[in-house]
Order: structure tokens, then sequence, then C-alpha cells
């Protein structure tokens, strides 16, 4: 790859994420803005340029109260037999049980997870080729250790797999340095990377039509096999 495309590829890794994130913030803070319930909680002192901010600033403060006042609830018991109640309604419906786990799953991890159950390890899936997986933190019967193994660039998909703890190889990476190796398939570079270099041609190729044996992909000689022009031969 030439510079100007590793360069012009470093800075596309750096600047997109951060475009989206921009376009993510923006959509969120609009759409909270125009949320009509928080215009009744809105003090009529506000001035008028500054009442997007304060909506904002009014629907965290709400949605704040709610999750405190909601995990309050969850420690009682009463609590603990409503979330039952809803988890067993949500369950009986075939299509929005798996969007609902999922989402769960997703929030439990994010919020109680620990490093174990994040932190990235190595598998040799087959002689000399390792993997990259995930430790979900939980065991089989057996003994095995369940990982995850995303797909780049999409980690929404991969396979749940079960292996032996001699089989793992810690990476010695944080999650964000591992993620961000699945998310780039491969092409962000890292501290615990081995730098890379592009493959060169054999020696003897360089330059020349013809590929292997002087022979050309597609089955017809190369120069060096191609029969003079005068008529005459090698063994002239």
């Amino acid at each position: 790859m030439s510079t100007w495309k590793r360069d012009f590829a470093s800075g596309l890794i750096v600047l997109a994420p951060l475009l989206v994130l921009l376009l993510v913030l923006q959509w969120i803070y609009r759409y909270i803005a125009s949320i009509p319930l928080i215009e009744g909680l809105q003090p009529a002192i506000i001035p008028a340029p500054l009442e997007p901010v304060s909506r904002v600033i009014i629907a965290l403060a709400v949605f704040a109260t709610v999750v405190l006042a909601v995990g309050y609830f969850m420690r009682t018991t009463l609590g603990r037999l409503a979330e039952s109640a809803v988890d067993g309604a949500i369950n009986r419906i075939p299509a929005l049980r798996v969007v609902y786990n999922a989402s769960k799953l997703a929030i439990e991890t994010a919020v109680s997870g620990t490093d174990e159950l994040q932190s990235p390890v190595y598998i040799e899936t087959w002689p000399g080729i390792r993997m990259t997986a995930f430790r979900t933190g939980k065991k089989t019967r057996d003994g095995k250790i369940v990982l995850f193994m995303p797909t780049a660039p999409n980690i929404t998909t991969g396979f749940v797999i079960e292996v032996e703890p001699e089989r793992i190889e810690e990476t010695g990476e944080t999650v964000e340095e591992g993620m961000t190796r699945v998310l780039s398939a491969g092409f962000a570079e890292s501290a615990h990377q081995v730098p890379v270099e592009e493959e060169r041609p054999p020696e003897g190729t360089t330059g020349k039509p013809g590929g292997v044996g002087g022979v050309r992909t597609d089955g017809t000689p190369g120069e060096s096999e191609r029969p003079s022009t005068d008529g005459s031969s090698d063994g002239d």
C-alpha cells in the first residue's frame, strides 16, 4: 500500500467513528429536545434560545430518577416478582423475546461485567492459525471455557464455542484493542501487533508479465517461454 493510501486509511479510521458518534449524539439530542412531556416540566423563566438545552437536561434528570426508582424497587420481593412476570409475558412472544433477551443480556454484560467477562484471548482453530475470541465468564459442567468469537467486521454475529482451558492463550490486550482489531478487519494497528510488510514477488519475476515459471495466469506462455522471432531455436 502506498504512503498516501495508508495515510488516508489511517485518517479515515480516526475520523469516521467520530463522525458517526456525532451523528448519533445529534439524533439523540433532537429526539430528547422534542419530547412533548418535557415541555410541561420546563420552567417559564428559561430563555427561548436555551429551551432545547434545558429540555435535554430535564429529560436526562427524569430518566435518571426513573432508573434509580426502578432499581430500588427491584431490590424488594415485589419488584423481583414483577420482573419475573414481565419476563414470562415477553418470553411467550416468539419474535419479541429474542430482541428482549438479547438487549437485556447486553445491558447486564455492560453494566455488571468484569474484566474476565470481556477479556480477549487467542485460540488455535487450525494448526498454525489462531483467532480472537472473548471470554463470557461461563464454564460448562465438564470444565470447558465458553467463548464468543465475533465475525469481522460485524461483531453482532459470531460463534459460541467451548474449549479446554489449556487451549486458550491470553492476548495481553484490552477489550478496546481486541474489538478494534475485529471491527477494522485487522487493518487497525495496535501496540501488541507485529508490524506486517507487504509481500514482495519472488526474485526473477519482478517486472515480468509472466507468472510462476514464465506462465501467465491464463495459461499462455510468458516472455521467457515465447519462441524467438528470428526462427532460431535454443539448440542452434
